[in-house]
């Protein structure tokens, strides 16, 4: 399989080591959303960074538009593959709270399995491919996006997902787990095994409307199974 294929499973692999790596990670990671100013001076705080550390969540920023909504439209009519449509509320730690003006960031792959970049793509938004997209919550919590239903790898044994990324206010990004269907055959039960439950499962159940659309509905819970957080 394609190197660019495997990052998604290699950041899997990267977390459950995070605690190693936290004292000699990149300095890519080590931006100033992971430091507190003291003085002239800059304290790294990759061993309380939320989360853990993450490869390639620092994707969010790149191409990030000025104004953002509760909800996107990520595909454009053109674009090969079948109509989906997630929504959801992503809530407090104490899963009742509904929680505003969190930045959610999402990227998948296209109908054919392949994280095709948007033209003139560099860094993350190259690895990322074009079918990505950015929401802030609501006032209730709310997000929603448009997009068309990924397909998993080429040849691969990975169930096809989408890749969530979230923002809080006061908060660096981190990963949560991925979105994924409990209808796609690739979904075995050992696959089922290595969720994190970083958010809440990630796994949704979709239903196809009469126009052809896919929709399913996830609420996502900040915080928990969160390494770090506070």
């Amino acid at each position: 399989m394609d190197e660019r294929f495997l990052h998604d499973e290699n950041r899997r692999r990267f977390i459950k080591t995070a605690s190693f790596f936290a004292l000699a990670f990149p300095a890519s990671i080590l931006t100033n959303r992971f430091c507190r100013a003291q003085g002239d001076q800059r304290q790294p705080v990759s061993q309380g960074v939320v989360g853990g550390g993450c490869d390639g969540c620092e994707g969010i920023y790149e191409g990030l538009p000025q104004i953002l909504t509760w909800q996107t439209s990520i595909a454009t009519a053109s674009e090969p593959g079948e109509p989906l449509e997630i929504s959801g509320i992503i809530f407090h730690s104490d899963g009742v709270t509904p929680a505003p003006g969190v930045i959610l960031y999402v990227y998948h792959t296209d109908a054919n399995g392949y994280y095709s970049p948007a033209p003139n793509a560099t860094g993350n938004a190259r690895r990322h491919g074009h079918l990505r997209g950015w929401m802030k919550t609501g006032t209730r919590g709310e997000y929603k996006f448009t997009t068309i239903k990924p397909a998993p790898y080429p040849k691969g044994k990975i169930p096809a997902h989408i890749h969530p990324i979230v923002k809080e206010p006061d908060k660096n990004e981190y990963y949560i787990d991925e979105y994924r269907f409990d209808d796609d055959p690739l979904l075995s039960a050992q696959e089922r095994s290595k969720s994190e439950n970083r958010g809440g499962s990630g796994i949704i159940h979709l239903m196809k409307t009469e126009e052809g659309i896919w929709r399913g509905k996830r609420n996502i819970i900040l915080g928990l199974n969160i390494p770090n957080y506070k």
